[in-house]
Formats: structure tokens, sequence, C-alpha cells
């Protein structure tokens, strides 16, 4: 109703229910005051009647002087004093008959009778009570409400962004929400408009554009809203927005200034040691040992401050709470080796408790196997170990309903390696499912309702020790699809310019592997997963909108085919990941958490720490204005599966395969 006059700010709303919480607790502290007045003079009535019987016991001709000290010291007579003093005198008989005279005098110059005292008081008691036990129920109920639902109902600003052309802002989940709503509100504190002339503008802007109307509210077209409703940025802001256009070279030149500063610091400081200068080839050396050192010290400190002055953004997510819709179906992709039995039941039993975690009518769930390495095309054990896992598949799906899947291709013959194997592991894998998912097969035996997945836009790669916590599925497809989160392809540069082609969710540590070795509970840092903390900082995120890839995160099939279709070279690239993430643009959700295990013991952290080094120094030539193009003709390949595959992956495999 106070609407119809003059419409509340979002500040206004979000303040009601503190306002009536805090009407609540003043009503409480109104009452509780009366009640402690109340005693008080309860128990200065008491004080004096018990005078009185002491005097009357001892000395009675001093009851007068004892009633004369009370009328002296002037007591107020008040409902509860009167109804304490009467109530005592009364039941003290016929001796203290001259204080109850005297009392009915005093009340009836004021028009009153004991008994109407005492009417009064009970009534007032019983107002005390209601009031506190209304007053704690209400202070309950403000507590349980879900005001996130009264301020959308009431707010007009929340009407307005409903309308938008795209029709997307009701589907987005309350955060994303509520931070459009931030910003028409921070829009509107320094422009002369209101709120809700603001996001009728920012409606406008996206009907004439057609695009979704978060591009003017937190996208790269909010500055276009800013002039439309004549806002006046602050200087901070100007500072601010400086700083974005310039953050690449902020960035380089903030690490570049202080391992230079540092390093000739050591420098100046080594001849007042007192030592004779070292012949230039070894000083030459020294330096440059020392500015790899300080560099590294360069990157901590820039890369602290960065973390101090910008803070972590949520991406933009839809609302999947009732489930994924058909749109954005998707499968959980697991890619591993096949090696023996007791790891295939290991590895299938994870996959069922991932499904249990994240069922969903539109969510899949997919092993994709090699056998190991083999000096021929096929080995002896090759059949049991792909019947058990089979069986084993086979049997979730009678137990959970049509969801699993398991993929396993053929062995080919690799020449650089000398051994028949599945071509290029876990990257091949995954291109070779994403052929397949479009249509183009390339796997000798498929398990599990393949129809189930037509038509599936995302796919999520975990690795075999990967947990995939409750829900984390679903948060990753909401983000993903959200249109401010939907890639943007440029053939011209060849890569993902806008949007993201990949999202990586931060990885956590189980807490079972912490506990393994004295080794991981040194370093794996904190494990688990905690319920506090929602977004957390990452510097590449929070500087320039984008995250390293790290090979578990969800993807566009599309698009990722597109980015890096004939990209890499066979047996070249052992880092994939980061190229693919370069090419398909990823971003960081770090409020969706995967877990995995931390290696138990330093052998195993060295090992992987090697792995991750000799794969950033093949790669190193992307670094170069040029990078590697597509392969030469002779390794030419399709999108997904390479021509001239073993023979045993054909259509009549394929059309064979039990389903």
């Amino acid at each position: 109703a106070y609407q119809e006059v003059c419409p509340l700010r979002l500040g206004e709303l979000w303040a009601i229910p503190i306002m009536l919480r805090l009407a609540l607790l003043e009503n409480l502290r109104r009452v509780v005051g009366s009640i402690a007045s109340g005693r008080r003079d309860r128990e200065r009535a008491a004080y004096w009647v018990d005078e009185m019987i002491r005097i009357a016991t001892s000395e009675p001709g001093r009851l007068v002087l004892v009633l004369a000290d009370m009328i002296e010291e002037g007591p107020p007579l008040t409902e509860a004093f009167v109804a304490e003093l009467a109530a005592r005198l009364q039941r003290q008989g016929a001796g203290l008959d001259l204080a109850v005279s005297w009392l009915e005098q005093r009340l009836a110059d004021h028009g009153l009778t004991i008994e109407h005292v005492f009417h009064l008081a009970s009534q007032s008691q019983a107002a005390d009570q209601v009031s506190i036990s209304n007053s704690i129920g209400s202070l309950r109920f403000l507590g349980v409400t879900d005001w996130r639902d009264f301020v959308e109902a009431m707010s007009q600003v929340e009407a307005v962004l409903s309308a938008e052309p795209e029709g997307v802002y009701r589907t987005m989940d309350f955060a994303t929400r509520d931070r459009y709503r931030h910003a028409v509100e921070a829009i509107a504190r320094r422009s002369p408009k209101s709120e809700r002339e603001v996001a009728a503008a920012a409606v406008t802007l996206a009907r004439d554009a057609g695009v979704h109307i978060g591009t003017f509210l937190i996208g790269r077209e909010r500055k276009r809203l800013e002039l439309a409703v004549q806002m006046r940025c602050s200087f901070g802001q100007h500072l601010s927005r400086a700083f974005e256009r310039a953050r690449p070279f902020v960035y380089g030149g903030a690490i570049a200034s202080l391992t230079v500063l540092i390093t000739l610091g050591l420098a100046l400081l080594a001849p007042s040691a007192g030592h004779a200068a070292p012949p230039t080839g070894w000083l030459v050396l020294a330096v440059a040992l020392v500015a790899l050192c300080a560099s590294q010290f360069a990157v901590a400190l820039v890369h602290t401050a960065a973390t101090l002055t910008v803070g972590p953004q949520l991406l933009p997510r839809l609302d999947f709470s009732e489930g994924i819709p058909p749109e954005h179906k998707t499968v959980v992709a697991v890619p591993t080796m096949l090696s023996d039995r007791q790891e295939i039941e290991a590895i299938v039993e994870k996959l069922e408790v991932r499904f249990l975690a994240n069922r969903d009518p539109n969510l899949a769930f997919a092993l994709l196997g090699d056998l190991r390495d083999a000096a021929s095309e096929t080995l002896v054990e090759d059949e049991a170990l792909l019947a058990q896992a089979s069986a084993l598949v086979m049997a979730l799906n009678e137990k959970h309903g049509p969801s699993f899947h398991l993929f396993v291709r053929a062995r080919t013959w690799n020449p650089s390696g000398g051994v028949w194997m599945g071509r290029e592991r876990k990257r091949g894998k995954l291109e070779d499912f994403n052929a397949t998912l479009r249509g183009d097969p390339c796997f000798a035996t498929v398990v599990g309702p393949f129809e189930r997945l037509a038509d599936t836009r995302y796919v999520i790669a975990l690795d075999s020790d990967t947990s995939l916590p409750r829900d984390a599925a679903r948060l990753l497809a909401a983000t993903l699809g959200h249109p401010l989160n939907r890639p943007v392809f440029d053939p011209a540069v060849g890569r993902v310019t806008t949007g993201y082609g990949i999202l990586q969710p931060r990885v956590g540590v189980s807490m079972a592997s912490t506990l393994a070795s004295r080794f991981a509970r040194t370093f794996a840092g904190e494990p688990g997963i905690d319920p506090y903390t929602r977004a957390v900082s990452d510097v590449f995120q929070d500087l320039f909108d984008e995250g390293s890839f790290i090979g578990k995160g969800i993807y566009d099939i599309d698009v990722v085919r597109r980015a890096v279709a004939d990209r890499f070279p066979d047996n070249r690239v052992l880092s994939h990941d980061l190229l693919e993430g370069a090419y398909a643009r990823s971003g960081l959700v770090s409020d969706v958490i995967l877990v995995e295990d931390f290696p138990a013991a330093h052998a195993a952290e060295v090992s992987r720490r090697a792995r991750w080094i000799r794969g950033d120094w093949q790669i190193a030539a992307w670094l170069g204005r040029r990078a590697r193009g597509p392969r030469a003709a002779s390794t030419t390949r399709f999108l997904g599966c390479r021509a001239g595959r073993s023979s045993t992956t054909s259509a009549a495999a394929w059309s064979r395969s039990p389903s």
C-alpha cells in the first residue's frame, strides 16, 4: 500500500525484516522492564509487611511508627505494590487492620478498591505473558521466513527485470537475480533516475539489442546503461576501470618491477660483503639465478596483493534446483584404465556413488575405458575384463535405471612408443567420446542405453579418483548454461573470445587421503569441504575473468570440438588441459568443489609434479605469437576418431554392442 504512493527501494525492502525484529525486541524490552519494575515494587511491599509483623509481634504500640515510616518513604502505589501489600496484610488477621484501613483510604482517594487493584494486577500479568509469548513466537517466525520471496514479491525492480525480453531472468537462481538487483541499486545510487527507471532502461536496451539483460547490468555493455541513466562515476570507479583496461600491463609490470628491484638490491649488497668480485660469467649466472628466485617471490607478492584488493565474483547461474532441463542434458565421463578385476570393481563402485549424490533424469554417467598397453593388439585377459566391466555396468542399470554406460576403445598401434595402446590416452578418449556423441562411433564396446545420450550438450570430465559431491553436476550445468557464460567462438582467431567453453570447479583434497601418511597430513592442506566458504579468490579469474583448466570440469561438446579440432599433434602434448582451456576459454567456478585424493608418498608427488613440468615444457611453443596449427596430412584425423582405426571397431561391432 505504501508503494502506491512511493516505491520502496531494495535496501528499504530488505530493512523491513530487520525493523520488525527491532520492534519486537523493543517490545520485549518494554515488557521485561515493566515486569522488573513490578518485581521491585512487590519486594518493597513485602519488606514493609515483614517489618509490621515483626513490630506487631514484639511491640504492638509501635506499629503506628512503622506505618508512618512507610508513608514518609512515599512508596509508589502501583498495581504490583498495592496487590502485594494488600494480599500480605489480609493474611495477617486483625493485628494489621490499621495498615489495611490506611491502604483502603489511599485507594479510595483515587477512586479504587483493593478488589479492583487485584483485578488490574491479574490483567497486567496476563497481558505481559501474552505479549512475551507473541514476541518470541514472532521472532521465531521471522527467523524461519524466507524473506527472499517477500522482497522479490514486493520489489518493483524485480517486476521490471522479470519482463526482460529474453525471458531468462526468472530462470536464474536467487544469487544471480540478487546480483542483478544490486547492480541496479548501485547504478541508481549515483544517478538521478530511480531504481525502477534504471531497471526499465536496462530492459529497453536489452530489447533493442536482442540480448540478455545481464549484458547491460553485469556484462560488457554496462557502460552503455550507465550513460543512458546519466550515472556519475566516483573517482574510485574511474580508477578501477582504468585498472581493468590495463590489467595485463599492471600485472606483468608489477611482477617485472619487483623482480628487478629485488635482484638489483641483492646484487648491490654482494660487493659490500667484503669479498673479491667473481668473474663476469659467474656473476651473470648468479644474477640469473637470483632473478629466477626473485621472480617467484614477486609473483607471490603480486598474487597476495591481488587477492586482497580484488574480491572473488561468482559466475552467474541458472536455477536448476528442480532438475537439469532436457536442453542442457549432461553426461559425467570418467576416463580410466581397465587393468585388473579389483580396480574395475572399485571404479564402477565410485561411479555409483557419484550417481547417488547427483540423481537427475537428464544426467547420465559413463566410463571411458582403455585396455592396458600391450605388445599385441589383443591379450588373452581382455575378454574377461570387458565382460566383468560390462556386467557391472548393466547391473547398475538394472538397480538404478538406465543411467550408466561403458565405452571401451580398441588398441591402436603407436609407432612412437612401439606399443598397442589407446590413442592419446585421456585426451583421445574424450575426443572419441565427443565424436561418438555427435554420431561418429569410435568405441569397440558400448554398454548401456546409448539412445539416452542423444542431444547431450555438456560433458563433465572427471579423473577416476575424483569425487562428485552432492548436486555438483547440477550446479556446473546451471552455470555453463547461463547466457553470459555461453561461449562465442571467433573463427578469425580460432578460439572462444567471450563466455566459457569449459568451466573448472575448485578441487579439494579428500579427508581420507590426508590420513594415509605423515607426508599427506603435512602437505595436503585443508581437506574436505568447507560449508562456510562460498567463493574463493583466484588471481586469474578475479583479474582476467579466465581460469586454468586442469582436466576436471564441464565443457560444451560442440564448442570444444570446434575450438581444439586438429590443434594438437599426436604423441606430443601431455598438458593438453591448459591448451584446451586457452582455446575454449576456461572459467573458474569457485563455489563448486570436487574432491580427489592426495598422494600418500613423496615419490608419488614428485612423479606427479615431474609430469606437470614435462607437460608445461612440451607446450612452450604455444607461448609464441603463432601457435601450432592443424597437423600435417600424414597425421590428419577426424574431429573425434582416427581414420584406419583397429578393424575391431566397425559398424558390425557397434550394432551388436549390448544396450
